[in-house]
Formats: C-alpha cells, sequence, structure tokens
C-alpha cells in the first residue's frame, strides 16, 4: 500500500520532467543565455584581471583570476539554468497549463519535484559541458574530479532550482521575477566566493558570505575540481561544504512543497 502514494508522486514528476526535456529542446535559445553568458564573462572578466589577481585566501597564491573563477562559473551556469526553468512556472500559470496540473489528483509537491529535476538535469548537462573548457584556466581533470563534480552540480542544482520555484510561483508577472533576479539571486552568486574570496572582502562582506548558502555550494564545486590535489580553497572544508548544501536543497524543496501547497 505504501507504494501507491509513491508512484502518485513520482509519475506525474517524472511526466513534468519530460516535459521540461521537450521544452528544452524546442527551446534550444535557452542554451545561449544559460550557458552562453558566463562563459562571455568568465572569458573576458577571467582574460582581463587573469594576471592582476591575487589569491588571497587560495592554497596556491600563484592561481591566477582565469582559474580560480572557473567554478564560480560553472556554479553560475547551474543559477542561470535555474532562473530559466522556473522562468517557465510562470508562462504556464498564464497560458492555463499549471491551472491543469494543480487540478490534477496529484500532490503539488510532484509539481515542485518535476521542475526541480528538470530544472538540475539541464542544469548539470551545460555545466558538464563548459567543463571541457578546464585546461584552458590550468585545471586538469580526472575521472574522480569529474564524477564528484556530477555530483556536487546536482546537489547545488536542487537547491537553486528549489529556490526560483518557490521565488517563481506566487508571482503573475515577468518582469517582477526578473527584478528578484537581479536584486537578489545575482548578488546571492556574487557574494559567494565566486568572483572573490572572503578573506579579501571588507568585514561586514566576510560575514554576508559566511552566512551565504551559496559559498559552501561554490566551495564545494571547488573542492570536487582539485580533489585528491592541494589547489583548492583553505576554507570551508569540503565536508562542511556538501553538508551545507545538502541541507539547503533540501530546505528548499521543503519550502516549495509548502508554498505551492498554500497558494494555487
Amino acid at each position: 500500500m505504501s507504494a501507491i502514494p509513491t508512484m502518485s508522486l513520482l509519475l506525474p514528476a517524472m511526466s513534468l520532467w519530460r516535459r521540461e526535456m521537450v521544452r528544452f529542446v524546442r527551446q534550444r535559445s535557452r542554451v545561449i543565455g544559460a550557458l552562453g553568458t558566463p562563459f562571455v564573462f568568465w572569458l573576458l572578466i577571467g582574460s582581463g584581471l587573469r594576471n592582476s589577481f591575487q589569491g588571497a585566501g587560495v592554497a596556491r597564491p600563484t592561481m591566477d583570476f582565469l582559474e580560480y573563477s572557473f567554478p564560480g562559473t560553472l556554479v553560475l551556469i547551474v543559477l542561470f539554468t535555474a532562473i530559466f526553468s522556473t522562468y517557465s512556472v510562470i508562462e504556464d500559470r498564464r497560458e492555463g497549463f499549471l491551472q491543469a496540473v494543480i487540478a490534477a489528483p496529484a500532490p503539488r509537491m510532484a509539481i515542485v519535484l518535476g521542475n526541480v529535476m528538470g530544472s538540475t538535469t539541464l542544469a548539470v548537462i551545460q555545466a558538464m559541458l563548459f567543463l571541457l573548457l578546464a585546461p584552458l584556466s590550468g585545471i586538469p581533470l580526472t575521472i574522480g574530479s569529474v564524477l564528484t563534480l556530477a555530483v556536487v552540480l546536482t546537489i547545488v542544482g536542487m537547491g537553486l532550482s528549489a529556490l526560483g520555484f518557490l521565488i517563481a510561483w506566487p508571482m503573475d508577472s515577468t518582469q517582477g521575477f526578473h527584478a528578484v533576479m537581479n536584486l537578489f539571486l545575482i548578488p546571492m552568486w556574487l557574494l559567494s566566493g565566486a568572483f572573490f574570496p572572503a578573506s579579501g572582502a571588507s568585514r561586514w562582506l566576510t560575514w554576508v558570505m559566511t552566512v551565504n548558502p551559496l559559498t559552501y555550494g561554490v566551495a564545494a564545486v571547488r573542492h570536487a575540481l582539485y580533489i585528491g590535489r592541494e589547489n583548492a580553497t583553505t576554507a570551508p572544508s569540503l565536508t562542511i561544504s556538501i553538508a551545507v548544501t545538502i541541507g539547503f536543497a533540501l530546505v528548499m524543496i521543503v519550502l516549495a512543497g509548502r508554498v505551492a501547497a498554500a497558494k494555487g
């Protein structure tokens, strides 16, 4: 009997996941926004600051900015993918599809899981494609680092996708969603250690970066890239980074499920 509720949750979720995959194939221009923008950002700014960056707070002081910013760019790709995917929640409400899904005899959590799984899948695929450029930044890849990174990016993607869903669900305006994205999600990434280490920031910024959950996601990605080598950041540790990232993902999924259940 316990399998029936489980199937009633997973089947609708997998159907919505498949819809996200089909939508992505039909809207390939989303790749430009989710992959192209971070690539240009990393290449131009990373190349411009490559020789002037001094890696305070990193285990290898000779690390240049192109290499330092690469893990953060991977997380930015995941963030952009989450934004574009959860943006579809507002479009689905406007077109009436979401109302049909809500009226179906399926748990609201299935809607959350379907959207989160679809967004996470696309995010990991695009981030792993960008990973092919790692040798250009001076980061040699190993089988262990690639596999570990795929797991870490999946956890980060689930947290960011659930956060995006949480923000998009109560909104009816795409303009409002973009405003929140610009005022909240992008600064969240900038203050995650992706752009500069916390050790070189002012005291109040250091505090903000410490309580920012994405800081630990970026640190986990950085540790995964350098697994088995001593080229990653010195803090936070891999264990703490993974634990906080998993906790953040679980909390966001639970909150998204509650918001979806409370507001149709």
